[in-house]
């Protein structure tokens, strides 16, 4: 993904580095959203679509590896750059072991700054086989469905379920691959069989 295309989530308390980041990323046309605490980034994940976290790893309330423990428990293949103090380097190799894709040192540096948010961009995966096996059995079914072409009054039919229903599971399940559309929901779940086929 290139970074204009991008939706990134910005999680710090200092409003310093909260302009930073954000003009830096929106000079080169990606969407910033900025958060100053962790709790207010994991709300908004359930709600809008993000391509990549930026977050301190010190912050009141929630830090930054609390934070990171929960992207990845609930979104798996969301990238995590944190951003870290001189004196919190421990913690950052702390985070890299536990799923965070790079760290930056503060103060920031611009172009180290877009660099690792272009890498981490490109580098992003979609979901493995582990996110499969968190969707309900109702969610799996609409998931084969809407792959197979079939619209939300079809699979509402065919399930006896109301078509608001299906629409609800059917933007549970963009979210919880990442996707942007149908069609991108597709591609991801398409990889994804893909991928449990090699692997069985």
């Amino acid at each position: 993904m290139d970074l204009h295309e991008a939706c990134v989530f910005l999680v710090d308390g200092d409003p310093g580095i909260q302009a930073t980041v954000k003009r830096a990323l929106e000079s080169l046309g990606a969407r910033v959203s900025v958060f100053s605490s962790a709790e207010d980034c994991i709300d908004a994940l359930g709600q809008q679509t993000c391509d990549a976290v930026i977050a301190d790893i010190i912050m009141d309330g929630m830090g930054g590896m609390s934070l990171l423990h929960n992207i990845k428990r609930h979104f798996p293949w969301l990238p995590v750059i944190i951003m870290t103090g001189y004196g919190d380097i421990p913690l950052a190799v702390a985070a890299m072991k536990a799923g965070a894709a790079d760290f930056l040192e503060k103060p920031l540096d611009r172009q180290n700054l877009l660099s690792a948010v272009r890498r981490v961009l490109q580098a992003a995966v979609i979901p493995n086989h582990s996110l499969r096996e968190g969707l309900s059995g109702i969610e799996a079914q609409v998931l084969r469905d809407i792959v197979d072409g079939k619209t939300s009054r079809q699979i509402a039919i065919a399930l006896n379920r109301s078509i608001r229903t299906i629409e609800a599971h059917r933007h549970h399940l963009m979210r919880k691959f990442g996707a942007k559309n149908v069609a991108q929901l597709v591609q991801r779940a398409d990889v994804l069989q893909s991928r449990v086929h090699q692997e069985s």
